[in-house]
């Protein structure tokens, strides 16, 4: 029983999905892979000494609890991307435990009787069962440390055979273990086309927002930006439903039309490449952090920005970001500055005063008054007595956000559409703005940004659409979209990657 609680998620979709979708010899392999998972477990459980049975009771609630909460959490099983993924996202944990302490809650409940269960096992068949065994087996098989070895075996044999999934008392060391020895990361690739023209654009800047959705964006923020030479594209499709695939694509632009799962965005020459190529001193703003870079913000992509800034300062955060671009913006020389703005994450009430009447209201009320409370000013601030004819900025989000009651708003398992809901600003020079002016109706995602901004940067226009997608004027060539596990995590490993028909998001 304790078993079957604390791998729940993964007994569902290894068995009983399996064999509902006609699959049963997978379905047949898992059973066994469980099968004989759960009896060395068991023997563990019947055969320790007291204190070698608190210490694997230790190690099994550790791996086993991970499983659980994020089963609870999202539904659905932990793998080696996702405990990758886990680790990036792991500044979010207060965050997520506030959000959905009912489903955290029952996950921790979950996981205490199963504990008690494996006690109660013991206690039950310690004394009749383990000491009439141990009696007749040889001395050498009786010693703590082979049998605590034999429970844990799975960990180090069973990704090497292939054998049916890891259980869940385990799996999170056996990903560890293989996270720690990974290689080191690849470098980034080097550019190797140059700018052939100048536009005469010196400053230009990638405002990426946290947790905006279109819908809410257009209602509550966009009638109260005044500024000219703007460009409002609507509705555009991310790069994901979470930040860090999304973040990462949107750095190291994507070929939509030759992506595959074998793809490591890793290696792309990324934005910071092309604007050192083009002569922008480059600068990451990062609202959301007080400490090192995130959403896989490796090394060898760290080593081409100039200027790295932490900026998290509680409900001001934004606007602080906005004065600070300000002063960038009218200083002499070319920059390109991606800002990762604080944004809306959840939980939603964080994110403006506590007086405020909406901390009492709906989820949605509170959402809209956060989304609102994270723009005011902003826009005001950034643009203040700025020329803007050698400015070029673009704002979006990293993804959207699927409002109401007892709904995960994104990182879902089968993402729904507001997740991939985020609005598109460009904030052009007017000689740049009927060149992009397309139709609003168009299909556009946030692949779109990078080959435009290669445009404003000097580089060929052929070169930018054909390496990464059509620029902004146009629709785009093919909605693509990421999961957790955006980058593979050995060599020859694959990525989570979508490539739909339309919208993506169901």
């Amino acid at each position: 029983m304790a078993y079957a609680i604390l791998n729940q998620h993964l007994l569902t979709q290894s068995i009983l999905y399996r064999a509902a979708a006609n699959d049963y010899s997978t379905a047949i392999g898992s059973i066994f892979s469980f099968g004989i998972q759960s009896l060395l477990l068991l023997a563990a459980v019947v055969a320790l000494p007291r204190r070698w049975f608190v210490g694997m009771l230790i190690v099994v609630t550790i791996s086993s609890g991970v499983n659980v909460v994020f089963g609870q959490l999202v539904n659905d099983t932990i793998n080696l991307q996702k405990t990758a993924w886990l680790f990036t996202e792991a500044r979010q944990a207060g965050n997520a435990a506030s959000e959905f302490a009912v489903p955290t809650i029952m996950a921790f409940c979950k996981l205490a009787v199963a504990v008690s269960l494996l006690i109660g096992a013991r206690k039950a068949m310690h004394q009749p069962v383990s000491e009439f065994v141990l009696a007749r087996l040889p001395r050498q098989f009786v010693a703590p440390l082979p049998i605590l070895l034999m429970a844990l075996a799975p960990s180090l044999v069973w990704p090497a055979t292939g054998f049916g999934p890891e259980a869940a008392e385990r799996n999170v060391y056996g990903h560890l273990l293989k996270i720690a020895t990974a290689a080191p990361p690849p470098d980034r690739a080097k550019v190797e086309v140059e700018p052939q023209r100048n536009l005469g654009v010196q400053k230009i800047v990638w405002l990426v927002d946290e947790s905006i959705t279109h819908e809410i964006f257009a209602k509550m923020v966009l009638p109260d930006i005044a500024e000219p030479a703007v460009l409002e594209f609507g509705e555009i499709a991310s790069l994901g439903n979470c930040s860090t695939p999304a973040v990462l694509a949107l750095r190291s632009g994507v070929n939509v039309r030759k992506i595959h799962e074998k793809t490591d965005l890793r290696t792309t020459a990324s934005i910071w490449g092309y604007a050192r190529k083009a002569g922008y001193e480059t600068r990451l703003i990062d609202g959301q952090v007080s400490g090192p870079p995130q959403n896989l913000l490796l090394a060898p992509e760290r080593e081409l920005i100039d200027e790295y800034l932490p900026m998290k300062d509680g409900l001001q955060t934004d606007v602080k970001i906005a004065r600070h671009v300000n002063e960038i913006l009218k200083s002499d020389g070319k920059n390109f500055i991606l800002a990762q703005l604080k944004g809306v994450h959840f939980q939603y009430s964080d994110h403006f005063p506590k007086t405020d009447p909406a901390a009492n209201g709906s989820i949605m009320e509170q959402y809209s008054r956060a989304v609102a409370y994270s723009k005011e000013d902003f826009f005001a601030e950034l643009f203040k007595d700025v020329d803007r004819s050698k400015v070029a900025i673009f704002y979006t989000s990293d993804h959207g956000q699927n409002i109401g009651p007892g709904l995960l708003p994104h990182c879902s398992v089968e993402p729904a559409k507001a997740e991939f809901s985020v609005p598109l600003l460009a904030f052009l020079p007017p000689g740049t703005l009927p060149r992009y002016a397309g139709e609003k109706s168009m299909n556009r995602s946030a692949s779109q940004i990078f080959p435009t901004t290669l445009q404003l940067m000097g580089y060929p226009d052929a070169y930018a659409r054909e390496n990464y997608d059509n620029d902004l004027a146009s629709s785009t060539v093919q909605y693509v979209w990421f999961g957790r596990g955006i980058v593979p995590v050995h060599k020859g490993g694959t990525i989570e990657l979508h490539k739909p028909d339309d919208f993506p998001g169901r």
